[in-house]
């Protein structure tokens, strides 16, 4: 009797997309802009006579416009391909960074405003260019590896952390912040670009888990109308709102906290290297965890573990080894919470228009993320130190983490738009 030939798993038919997406996250304008922007605090003050909060006001600017036309770019890739505006994107992204470059050298209020500008077109054509894109392809890929597919997908935020501070440091030191922004911009257009062209695809209806459309080619999920009226989705939101907020500006101005722990620029790109490898393990521990257990026990602890590191960062210590702890916990968490986005959105609200829904999560991200580093450096600006804020931090971690004990069992499926969705136990896939 012939047996049928045996099916190719998942990791066997996605490898390829998988890894070139990591390329695309890791030098997309998730990471970058946030990993580089702590670097131009000292040339920027010293070249302009910037204050620290008009330095990091751009990252609030690229925030906010990112944030808002994220669901539109979710729906562009439900409606129109993934690939075309992953890559679209991605290209725009690294041209306008680039772009940064050209700010004029004259000391005027012109020029910030012609440097707030550039960063505004970043924010109009970068957001394509982020998770928002890629894992929506890595969801169609993978279901029963799901978790762990997602983690090492936004790995490519933790290459981003151990590697861009360590070219923008040196960047910097021989080619000045101007330098540093087209060294950078590089990344995503030459190394990037060209491999997604080459292998970044989603999978062909046979090529799908069966969870995911299989071989009749539909694929399920709620609509964002029907999503907006599910409770979990405004615990999830909020959740996402509060631990960004109290990370995202941790983590934009970590090189000046450490500068006010007498940290130099290369001691600082030290530690956050240490925080991308917090991020890398984050992302890879708490994606196998999502495989085997359900998402909020997962979440909790993990979700609680910036709130030491915002202790450890707390005074004036010079010891290294609290603070490269300190900034191994803040990336870890940081690693679990962007895991936790993707995989929440695909298990309780499907596939069939992920990338609205997923936008939609993505937008108290990139606010939150947006907002952050300009509150934490007026803390800094008023109060001569940081204390105040990382202490507000540590009770804004633990809080959005137990939003996430709150959601309830993953649906069985999903029914049409506006339909009640049946559940299934609590558990992994």
């Amino acid at each position: 009797m012939a047996t049928a030939p045996k099916q190719r798993s998942e990791f066997g038919l996605g490898w390829k997309v998988l890894l070139v997406s990591v390329l695309g996250v890791a030098f997309g304008a998730s990471p970058i802009p946030f990993n580089v922007v702590g670097f131009t605090v000292e040339p920027l003050m010293e070249e302009f006579g910037w204050s620290r909060t008009q330095i990091f006001l751009p990252i609030t600017i690229f925030g906010i416009i990112a944030s808002l036309l994220a669901p539109a770019f979710g729906w562009m890739a439900d409606r129109y391909g993934v690939r075309k505006v992953a890559l679209a994107s991605l290209a725009a992204f690294g041209v306008a960074f680039a772009a940064v470059a050209l700010t004029p050298t004259e000391r005027s209020a012109t020029t910030l405003y012609i440097y707030y500008g550039l960063w505004v077109v970043i924010g109009l054509v970068g957001i394509g260019s982020t998770p928002v894109t890629w894992s929506r392809a890595i969801n169609m890929w993978f279901f029963k590896n799901k978790g762990l597919a997602l983690g090492i997908l936004l790995m490519g935020t933790s290459i981003a952390a151990m590697v861009i501070p360590q070219i923008a440091s040196w960047a910097i030191g021989n080619y000045g912040w101007r330098g540093m922004f087209l060294i950078i911009a590089g990344l995503p257009l030459l190394v990037a670009l060209p491999l997604g062209i080459i292998f970044f695809r989603e999978p062909l209806p046979e090529e799908r888990p069966d969870a995911v459309g299989g071989k009749a080619g539909t694929v399920t999920g709620v609509d964002l109308k029907t999503a907006l009226r599910d409770y979990r989705f405004w615990l999830i939101w909020f959740s996402i709102l509060t631990i960004a907020f109290a990370f995202g500006g941790a983590f934009i101005n970590m090189v000046p906290i450490l500068a006010d722990h007498s940290f130099d620029t290369a001691a600082a790109a030290n530690v956050m290297t240490i925080l991308g490898i917090g991020i890398l393990s984050g992302r890879i521990i708490t994606g196998m965890l999502l495989d085997r257990f359900w998402a909020g026990y997962v979440a909790f602890p993990l979700l609680c573990l910036p709130a030491i590191s915002s202790y450890l960062l707390l005074g004036t210590d010079t010891a290294f080894l609290p603070l490269a702890i300190g900034g191994f916990l803040l990336g870890f968490a940081a690693g679990a919470e962007s895991d936790l986005i993707a995989y929440l959105a695909s298990r309780y609200f499907g596939m069939l228009h992920y990338g609205k829904i997923y936008g939609m999560l993505y937008m108290p991200f990139g606010l939150a993320s947006a907002f952050s580093p300009i509150v934490y450096a007026w803390v800094r600006d008023t109060y001569g130190t940081y204390d105040p804020m990382l202490t507000v931090a540590i009770f804004m971690y633990v809080a959005g983490g137990a939003m996430l004990l709150f959601l309830g069992r993953y649906p069985d499926n999903f029914p049409a738009p506006g339909a009640e969705p049946t559940r299934a136990v609590t558990g992994a896939a």
